[in-house]
């Protein structure tokens, strides 16, 4: 089976997720321009990153890609938010955290590849139509994926109260937060005063864990989706998959395991580096942490 064919195969299957996840939003009866709100969002997604894939395929760059995914959840989280007439609380509070969310990581990132010059995940497939593609739409399901159970609670009727249970959510988005963005200033930080191809961090928190980046991010979303947890009804359940799909993305897709090969390539000559492999977890942070 050729490449092409099989990033043909890799879109279409995108494309069908987002149709899958699209069904969640069914019952949702307020209409955007005379579409379901719901499905709007989706095809405001996916429209974006078509957008912005046509000049970056014939520029050749990966530049804008985390920005304009960053840009994405602003977008579709914005037009529910403001398509409600009556604004609860947990609405304001959930458009609030994906908001801080996306314009803290879309900045950083953005940053990181402008001073780097260059993002490893886009050497080869930035240079190949369909292979590119498949990455702008990957960028269109992780946003759909992700910020479903988001959008669905905001653009679903409740009372304005806030239960225990989004209490319990907010402290999960706060930890989660807080973990993610100490932890990309400390590899900040790092990589200004050591050049990355020599030198591996593995202080603060990433002597905790080796990726206590992707450990917050996939808590935070968890504590999206605990929010939204009181909002939900039938088949609209099926948007708590939001963490679930984050964990999987994270560390079975294009996170954990390319960030650990990339390591080992660099790395693997290292006594330091092959110890603090052995004595640091992969994802979850330990409460101790050992000297390298």
């Amino acid at each position: 089976m050729s490449r092409q064919f099989k990033n043909i195969l890799t879109i279409l299957f995108f494309l069908i997720c987002i149709g899958v996840i699209n069904t969640a939003g069914q019952n949702i009866e307020l209409e955007i321009r005379g579409v379901n709100a719901f499905t709007f969002t989706l095809i405001v997604a996916v429209l974006l990153q078509v957008i912005f894939f046509i000049p970056s395929f014939l520029l050749k760059t990966e530049k804008y890609y985390d920005l304009v995914g960053s840009l994405t959840y602003v977008t579709t989280v914005s037009l529910a938010y403001f398509s409600v007439e009556t604004k609860t609380m947990i609405d304001s509070i959930i458009y609030f955290y994906v908001m801080v969310w996306a314009l803290r990581l879309g900045i950083y990132l953005f940053r990181r590849v402008r001073n780097d010059g260059k993002d490893v995940r886009f050497e080869k497939a930035k240079r190949h139509f369909f292979w590119f593609l498949q990455y702008w739409m990957g960028q269109a399901l992780w946003v759909s994926l992700t910020a479903c159970a988001a959008i669905i609670a905001i653009l679903s009727p409740e009372e304005d109260t806030l239960p225990v249970l989004a209490m319990s959510g907010m402290a999960l988005w706060l930890s989660g937060f807080t973990i993610e963005s100490l932890s990309d200033y400390q590899k900040r930080v790092f990589r200004k005063e050591n050049n990355p191809s020599e030198a591996f961090i593995h202080t603060g928190l990433w002597a905790r864990s080796r990726h206590p980046n992707y450990f917050g991010e996939i808590m935070l979303w968890t504590g999206i989706a605990v929010i939204a947890l009181n909002t939900l009804t039938g088949i609209e359940y099926i948007t708590l998959v939001s963490p679930v799909f984050v964990y999987i993305l994270l560390t079975r897709m294009s996170g954990v395991n390319l960030l650990e090969r990339i390591a080992d390539e660099r790395y693997g000559h290292l006594e330091e580096y092959q110890r603090y492999k052995r004595n640091t977890p992969v994802l979850v942070p330990k409460l101790s942490k050992d000297k390298i």
